[in-house]
């Protein structure tokens, strides 16, 4: 993860970029793998762990009417966590996480495992995937953590390709 996390930093500072994150299922797990770094200030802006619903509606600005519809875990909450975290930060980028960590709290909908994640640019592009996860608990948010990471550093790469 360490790796990781200094390649997603040195991607930030190469093209002055600062990131935020918005987390829920991580409980600050993608915060904690990126400050781990040393001068990660210099490209880590900040961090929301919005666990409760009302604190994604806080926090975030996630509207109340889209956890009604969709829930905490789906495409449309994670998209606007992403989203809330750039309108109430700095950041260029954010990542947001919203997931069913297990081992309880799964539904037939929404088994364990299933997490969703949202990256958005400042520039208004807001992207969101699924992913059904295998595991514990601990193994499910690690991996969270590591497809966070690794759609950070994807869209940097695929964005300064393209800007």
């Amino acid at each position: 993860m360490t790796s990781l996390a200094e390649q997603v930093g040195a991607a930030l500072k190469l093209h002055g970029m600062m990131l935020a994150t918005a987390e829920s299922c991580t409980g600050g797990g993608i915060a904690e793998a990126v400050t781990a770094i040393s001068g990660s200030s210099s490209w880590f802006e900040r961090g929301f762990v919005t666990y409760a619903n009302a604190a994604k509606v806080e926090m975030l600005g996630v509207r109340q009417s889209t956890l009604d519809a969709h829930g905490a875990v789906s495409e449309a909450t994670v998209r606007e966590m992403a989203a809330g975290a750039l309108q109430h930060s700095h950041a260029h980028i954010a990542v947001a996480v919203s997931g069913v960590a297990g081992p309880a709290g799964g539904t037939p909908e929404k088994p364990v495992g299933t997490v969703w994640f949202g990256w958005a640019l400042r520039d208004g592009e807001v992207h969101a995937r699924l992913h059904n996860l295998k595991g514990d608990r601990a193994a499910i948010r690690e991996q969270s953590v590591e497809i966070a990471l690794r759609g950070v550093l994807n869209i940097l790469n695929n964005h300064v390709k393209t800007a």
